[in-house]
């Protein structure tokens, strides 16, 4: 008989273990708060602008590093022909040949060796590294300020994604509900057939209404399952934990904190988007400002050919004069300013648009608050009276049920006291929901979700 390896059933052990864990990464019941934490952690474009903030934090660190000098080791050996022409010829496609001019064409190789140390350094740039610097920390702010809004677009999404599932859930009880009473008024019905009270018709009307129930309750439900499948997609978990809080349609939210739209994190990029543009235009403004270099170099070099024009090829294997330099050098871009005044003046036209599109987003945002307020107090009034109209209805299909039972009123009354029973129920529920997503909305406005938050038990 096979027997499975002990090495291998300690990892299909260390498997299920692993599987189960990831499983059971969301407790059987999370808070709101924990799925915002888990949705800010765990989604992948949150972290893309994670990565891209640590991204911009070494530009910055970077910039700052051209400060450290070049310092280039080399070492060459070659074989080739020592003919040459003494004169000036341009460097781009030729490779240079040293010493001087040999009497005849000679086509016998010999070795030849090199060897340097070079060290470059630019200690003073009139100001082009401190604008590269400050070009480098303008662009980690916008990254910052990219991933702050999109953490905070992120939130409001799981916050409206798990309000949806709250109120489809509430929903689905609610048809629930009125598939279990229409099962009771068949089963009364029925009764009511038999001893002659009511007409055989009734029954078969009222299977109707159970079909009709059914499905109603079926759409409900299709509605709270695809809420989940949304909000899961949001927190990134396969394994959805059960999202129930019935506070939210008994209480409505109070104490409003006065706010504004000055903390809207769309605001602070299109800031710091403007700001990116300014530190852009430094950086061309700065190009055409000189450059003082330092280098420094010492060098050995090895020749088959000695002083007198003698071949020892192989001598050249080995160094035969040692030398040493160092100099400054001073670089000005003389005619640099005449290509750079365009691209400044560019920089200077995207800046002033940057600075428009920031004031129709200041804008658009009062607007919205404007909005925003109005949604909220009209969402608040609906809910007061709501109430109202469920009691109201709920009394109304009683009295109708008990005229109906007793032969007063007929089936039609009573469906349509049903149905506004059911429409009474649907609505106040919305409405409770409908004061919560205006609450989230003002909140999303205003870019301060602990307005929406603190109201949350």
């Amino acid at each position: 008989m096979y027997r499975m390896p002990s090495r291998l059933l300690l990892c299909i052990a260390a498997l299920l273990m692993s599987t189960q864990l990831a499983l059971s990464q969301l407790p059987a019941h999370t808070s709101l708060k924990e799925l915002l934490q888990l949705a800010t952690t765990n989604y992948p474009l949150l972290k893309s602008r994670e990565w891209e903030v640590k991204a911009a934090q070494k530009a910055v660190a970077t910039s700052k590093q051209t400060l450290i000098p070049s310092l280039d080791a080399a070492y060459q050996v070659n074989y080739a022909t020592y003919n040459n022409i003494t004169g000036m010829a341009a460097p781009q496609f030729f490779v240079p040949i040293s010493g001087p001019p040999s009497a005849t064409n000679q086509y016998d190789g010999v070795f030849g060796s090199a060897t340097s140390l070079l060290l470059n350094w630019q200690p003073l740039t009139f100001g082009q590294r401190n604008s590269q610097v400050d070009l480098a920390k303008a662009g980690e702010q916008y990254a910052r300020a990219d991933a702050g809004n999109e953490i905070f677009r992120h939130q409001v999404r799981v916050i409206n994604a798990y309000l949806d599932v709250l109120v489809a859930a509430e929903l689905e009880t609610v048809y629930q509900e009125n598939l279990v009473r229409t099962e009771a008024n068949l089963s009364v019905v029925r009764t009511l057939v038999v001893t002659g009270i009511k007409p055989g018709v009734d029954t078969a009307l009222l299977k109707a209404e159970m079909s009709k129930a059914r499905v109603e309750l079926l759409n409900s439900r299709k509605s709270r399952e695809q809420a989940m499948i949304t909000l899961a997609a949001l927190v990134v978990t396969e394994r959805l934990p059960a999202v129930n809080d019935s506070s939210y349609f008994t209480r409505l939210p109070s104490a409003f904190v006065p706010a504004d739209t000055a903390g809207n994190p769309l605001l602070a990029l299109y800031d710091s988007n403007i700001e990116l543009s300014k530190a852009r235009k430094k950086v061309l403004g700065k190009t055409a400002m000189p450059t003082l270099g330092m280098w420094g170099t010492a060098y050995a070099r090895g020749s088959g050919i000695d002083y007198a024009g003698h071949v020892q090829s192989t001598d050249g294997l080995a160094f035969q004069r040692y030398n040493y330099g160092v100099g400054l050098q001073l670089s000005i871009p003389i005619l640099q300013f005449a290509k750079v005044r365009s691209q400044v003046q560019q920089q200077d036209y995207l800046i002033r648009s940057n600075e428009e599109k920031l004031q129709e987003i200041s804008l658009q945002l009062r607007q919205q608050y404007e909005l925003a307020d109005t949604t909220l107090s009209t969402a608040l009034l609906i809910s007061k009276e709501t109430p109202l109209y469920y009691e109201s209805a709920d009394f109304s299909y009683k009295a109708m049920q008990s005229r109906y039972q007793s032969g007063l009123a007929n089936f039609a009354d009573l469906m349509q006291a049903q149905y506004a029973l059911v429409k009474a129920s649907a609505d106040n529920k919305t409405a409770y929901m409908a004061v919560w997503k205006a609450l989230l909305y003002k909140a999303a406005v205003t870019g301060d979700l602990n307005l929406f938050l603190n109201q949350v038990n």
